[in-house]
């Protein structure tokens, strides 16, 4: 509760992009279109995986997952973003924001652990290539992601029950386009010490614990890779990753520029820009990156193109 001198904050107003209003015409079409582009690309793969029986290899499954958390994550964060930047800034129930950083935190984080699934499918894929289909079966692939919802659901879900037992008295705005953690926290008027060494402990559970599973599955791809004698095989049993790789760049590219480049006075609002890595960038890239880069949806694709040009 809060004193007696003190407000209870029900609401929180969100101030979107202060500076950038003349703009906010332009702004909002071209975030229009990428989430459009989002939805369309990412809806695709999953209609693709989901529909055709030679892509319903463990690869896809998780790929199709990874498709699901980038729309859930872009839905959860840009319609609204898109009404602020029209009405120059927003206006949420506390709980309403709550309830937002609860669902950014889920779909962000388990990103992370899909990602880290796929790069274990790639390891068993090319160190283990004679046994992958009795190991990748489709039973272990399904618990594997269920695992990863799960886990991702408790830590987030233990993060949520502490921090909403702060208080929160007085302000309630934050230089944000949606209710990220950092600056949500910034308005608890009580101790947050055990919130933020629980934020600790989840970012490395969830962030730094599969990064460091995804280099290491990579260091004994790259030394099986070595160790094949045909510099064809090579070349193939590297491209069967690539994709995967570029998407372990680019996410955990993001993330870094985020979260672990050097901060100073002006963190809060180039940290607010750098976000719209994460939230638009990375989705908008994924279905490109493994259409562009794989075959079997380019072939998928080409004929579903030609089955619709016949069907005219």
């Amino acid at each position: 509760m809060c004193e007696k001198n003190e407000t209870q904050v029900t609401q929180i107003h969100l101030l979107g992009f202060r500076g950038l209003y003349r703009y906010k015409i332009l702004l909002f079409i071209v975030f229009l279109l990428t989430y459009t582009l989002i939805l369309g690309g990412n809806i695709l793969l999953i209609l693709l995986v989901s529909t055709m029986d030679h892509l319903k290899t463990p690869m896809f499954f998780f790929l199709k997952h990874l498709s699901i958390a980038d729309v859930l994550l872009t839905t959860n964060v840009v319609p609204m973003m898109l009404h602020i930047i029209l009405a120059d800034e927003g206006i949420l129930p506390f709980w309403g924001c709550m309830v937002q950083l609860y669902v950014f935190g889920i779909f962000g984080f388990i990103q992370c652990l899909i990602i880290a699934v796929m790069s274990f499918d790639r390891y068993l894929a090319i160190c283990h290539p004679l046994r992958y289909s009795s190991l990748m079966g489709p039973d272990l692939c399904l618990q594997l992601v269920i695992c990863s919802w799960s886990s991702v659901i408790v830590l987030i879900s233990s993060e949520f029950f502490v921090l909403i037992q702060s208080k929160f008295c007085g302000l309630n705005y934050i230089d944000h386009f949606f209710c990220d953690f950092g600056p949500i926290v910034g308005l608890a008027t009580s101790d947050i010490s055990v919130l933020m060494l629980q934020n600790f402990l989840i970012s490395v559970l969830g962030i730094f614990l599969p990064f460091a599973f995804i280099i290491l599955t990579y260091i004994l791809i790259f030394f099986a890779i070595l160790n094949i004698s045909s510099a064809y095989s090579k070349r193939k049993a590297f491209s069967t990753c690539s994709s995967h790789l570029t998407t372990v760049c680019v996410y955990y590219g993001t993330l870094i520029a985020v979260y672990i480049t050097p901060s100073d006075e002006s963190s809060s609002e180039v940290n607010k820009y750098r976000s719209l890595l994460y939230i638009v960038v990375t989705p908008l890239m994924n279905p490109f990156i493994y259409s562009l880069r794989n075959n079997e949806i380019k072939k998928v694709m080409q004929k579903k193109l030609s089955e619709i040009s016949q069907n005219r």
